[in-house]
């Protein structure tokens, strides 16, 4: 049996002295789509960053069977690629060049970018639909703008792994659906993404859905199973419902439902 993409084993995890997370056993299988959902606040964003080894955590994460100290640094960032939330990415800098951070593990220190190089950021650019963006600087741009342009960058690492937290925050629906095309593309091509989502209507239509609710996992399952269907409306005390509209499920709100007091 394959190692999984991802597999963490996590006691607890603490942003000062507030314990985030607690009980994770999760493992993400390799070439496929995970999306991560759940409440505000039920730690979403803190288990993607001890998975991408970027918040220190008691337990174990392992990357393709091996754990992630124990990999060489330019090793696992060209292996495991990262893209968070609201990240700074060099204001001043040419939108071509952000991009070309993303090839930085490919390339020995100060060696110029090479015919490879380019042709990743070119292809990362037009996947995103930011290739007009690239002599701009990114402090000209709108937020939707900048977000398809750290896409870009972290398109360009060519990583098997991918992780993004909140990737479609300032997206229009158009570019919302070039996102999914572009995952989906990922996906067919080997890769592995996982993705932290509020907008449930695009997370059921990935291959698998984690549901966290307070700290923990509550549910891990197919995208398209009725026990997850039920761990999602769950998860958001019963004020969703996931229906079947065509071949898609979407979650909508439940008419006289109320937040618990």
């Amino acid at each position: 049996m394959n190692a999984p993409a991802l597999q963490a084993r996590i006691a607890a995890a603490r942003i000062g002295e507030r314990r985030i997370l607690q009980g994770i056993d999760l493992a993400v299988p390799v070439g496929r789509w995970t999306a991560v959902v759940g409440p505000n606040g039920a730690g979403k964003s803190t288990l993607l960053r001890c998975m991408a080894g970027l918040l220190p955590c008691e337990g174990q994460v392992s990357l393709l069977g091996r754990p992630l100290a124990d990999w060489p640094a330019r090793e696992r960032a060209r292996t495991l690629a990262w893209m968070g939330q609201q990240e700074a990415g060099g204001e001043d800098l040419r939108v071509w060049d952000v991009v070309m951070l993303g090839r930085l593990p490919h390339r020995a220190w100060l060696a110029a970018p090479t015919g490879a190089d380019r042709a990743a950021v070119d292809a990362a650019l037009r996947a995103t639909q930011s290739h007009a963006l690239r002599a701009r600087r990114l402090a000209e741009l709108s937020g939707g703008e900048r977000q398809r342009v750290l896409l870009a960058r972290l398109l360009a690492v060519q990583a098997r792994v991918l992780l993004m937290d909140e990737p479609l925050a300032h997206l229009d629906p158009p570019h919302q659906a070039d996102w999914l095309a572009t995952v989906r593309a990922l996906v067919a091509a080997g890769a592995t993404v996982v993705s932290v989502l509020h907008e449930l209507n695009m997370a059921l239509q990935a291959d698998d859905i984690v549901v966290v609710r307070a700290g923990r996992i509550a549910h891990h399952g197919a995208a398209a199973d009725a026990a997850t269907h039920q761990a999602l409306q769950a998860a958001f005390d019963g004020r969703i419902a996931i229906r079947q509209v065509g071949d898609d499920w979407v979650a909508l709100p439940r008419a006289g439902a109320r937040e618990a007091a």
